[in-house]
């Protein structure tokens, strides 16, 4: 889901890129000036360092008594740096203790793409020039970009970082992500389980697509194709096995993990060509072993440019797959992008956004019952022109609802269950402004929806519409359940599209 649309009139606007708001109040450049001013280093009393930062039930209690919080000059003996030679998915491994892999596969993916790191990193940080213990990071939330101020003390055992870490002991830029991105949700048990999907939106404020695997479109790796060419982010999971730990299956696949897709590329072998898939496991080790693995002797069988192109006999938990084994071995797939262009079979052809930050009130909280009372949103869409109409897929609309129950701690209130209709408004119905009642929904029945109200932080579909004029009503499963939503619609950019909230 994105920020407001770039206009003159938006640039400058508060919750834009060029202007976020500053969260829990706090301004980076005055912060920074007055310790510069004062010689003094960072101490951030709204994320402190102790163990309400930490959270609840994440640690034990022999652990949490020996942490240390300590600057990276307390750290390493070298000087510290922010970033050395760059970002790179390579640079980091997970820690022990928090299972934040959906996060760390969600870096993966946004590491390779140097325009969004440097959104979500702002420049002119480091540990030499301008040094005050002070750091900030921009994400994007629930319709507005925020920027996150944090001190630059991190949590050690035994002078060892005890969650995300580079592999390069003197690059503090993991850690400090991390420890910006646990500030936002609350603490750090607050990461401790989600999905790649959630961090991938905010790290870029964009269109987010949903595939469970099991049931994937025929074109899908045409889609991951166009996807790669066009630098989306792309992000996946396997499914969970008998127990919660994460268990490491035979062929290296771990159970109930997230990865990160960095690469599609197609080879011929044997005079018949193959699809494959690359992979990369944020813990920074471990890796698929069946075929197509770093030592498969498939490799033997393809051309040498090909295998020079793709092949790195290297442990860094980078490795490829084919199409077919990986809708095996993994269940769900995220791809992640400002827009979704990437579908599109011209480039005559774009999409276009529109979004509405709304609310389930206690006048407007009709849930499933009382469908008439929840909001509405009137959408008209033309027919497209014949460019419009191919790519790589037929639908022409993204509808998507993200919930926000406006709570600081992202694990402490469960989601509700929530969804949207999409009904037909016929040419004889004239428009007087006012919301559709009963009898306008007791007499038709919607022709698209979520395929169910789910209890999950968004839920999107994608479909197609013939030209007309429609009415999106998104909604909870029950009546009395408030919370604010922010409601998007992507559409092929000649459909002709105006949200009118009523």
């Amino acid at each position: 889901m994105p920020p407001p649309d770039v206009t003159k009139t938006r640039e400058v606007a508060v919750g834009s890129l060029n202007n976020p708001l500053k969260f829990l109040d706090q301004d980076y450049k005055t912060l920074h000036q007055s310790l510069l001013s004062k010689k003094m280093q960072f101490s951030d009393e709204s994320f402190p360092a102790n163990s309400s930062s930490i959270g609840k039930g994440l640690l034990s209690e022999k652990d949490l008594a020996q942490i240390k919080w300590k600057r990276p000059s307390e750290i390493v003996l070298y000087r510290a740096c922010l970033v050395v030679d760059g970002v790179s998915r390579f640079d980091y491994a997970q820690g022990s203790k928090l299972g934040d892999c959906w996060f760390l596969a969600s870096i993966g993916a946004v590491s390779t793409q140097t325009d969004i790191m440097d959104k979500v990193i702002p420049a002119e940080q480091s540990f030499s020039k301008g040094y005050a213990g002070i750091f900030h990071f921009r994400f994007w939330r629930f319709g507005k970009w925020i920027d996150v101020v944090i001190d630059d003390q991190l949590p050690t055992i035994n002078d060892r970082l005890i969650f995300l870490s580079s592999k390069i002991t003197t690059e503090f830029w993991p850690a400090l992500l991390e420890k910006a991105y646990a500030k936002v949700c609350g603490s750090f048990a607050d990461l401790h389980g989600g999905f790649v999907s959630e961090a991938l939106i905010d790290f870029t404020g964009g269109v987010h697509m949903h595939f469970d695997l099991k049931e994937a479109p025929a074109n899908l790796w045409n889609m991951m194709e166009s996807a790669f060419k066009s630098k989306t982010l792309m992000g996946c999971s396997t499914p969970r096995g008998t127990t919660s730990q994460n268990t490491v299956l035979p062929n290296g696949i771990v159970e109930g993990h997230a990865y990160t897709v960095t690469g599609v590329y197609q080879v011929t072998t044997k005079d018949q060509p193959v699809r494959l898939v690359r992979m990369f496991n944020p813990w920074g080790k471990g890796e698929w072993t069946g075929n197509w693995s770093d030592r498969s002797p498939l490799w033997k069988t393809v051309a040498a440019n090909d295998s020079k192109n793709c092949l790195s006999v290297a442990d860094n938990g980078e490795f490829w797959m084919s199409m077919e084994d990986y809708t095996e071995s993994f269940n769900t797939m995220d791809i992640c992008s400002t827009s979704p262009d990437f579908l599109n079979g011209s480039s005559k052809c774009s999409w276009s956004s529109q979004y509405h930050i709304g609310q389930w009130t206690a006048e407007t909280a009709g849930g499933i019952r009382t469908i008439w009372k929840n909001p509405q949103f009137r959408v008209r869409i033309e027919k497209p022109s014949e460019d419009c109409a191919g790519g790589e897929s037929r639908e022409n609309i993204l509808v998507s609802l993200m919930q926000n129950q406006e709570n600081r701690h992202r694990k402490q209130l469960p989601h509700l269950f929530i969804g949207f209709l999409v009904y037909e408004i016929p040419r004889e119905i004239k428009d007087d402004g006012g919301k559709y009642s009963l009898s306008f929904f007791s007499q038709r029945k919607p022709v698209a929806r979520t395929d169910m109200f789910a209890n999950l932080r968004e839920v999107m579909k994608f479909f197609d519409l013939e030209p007309g004029e429609y009415l999106i009503v998104p909604s909870t499963i029950s009546p009395g359940e408030m919370a604010s939503f922010v409601l998007s619609v992507f559409t092929k950019h000649q459909c002709k599209k105006t949200i009118v909230s009523i």
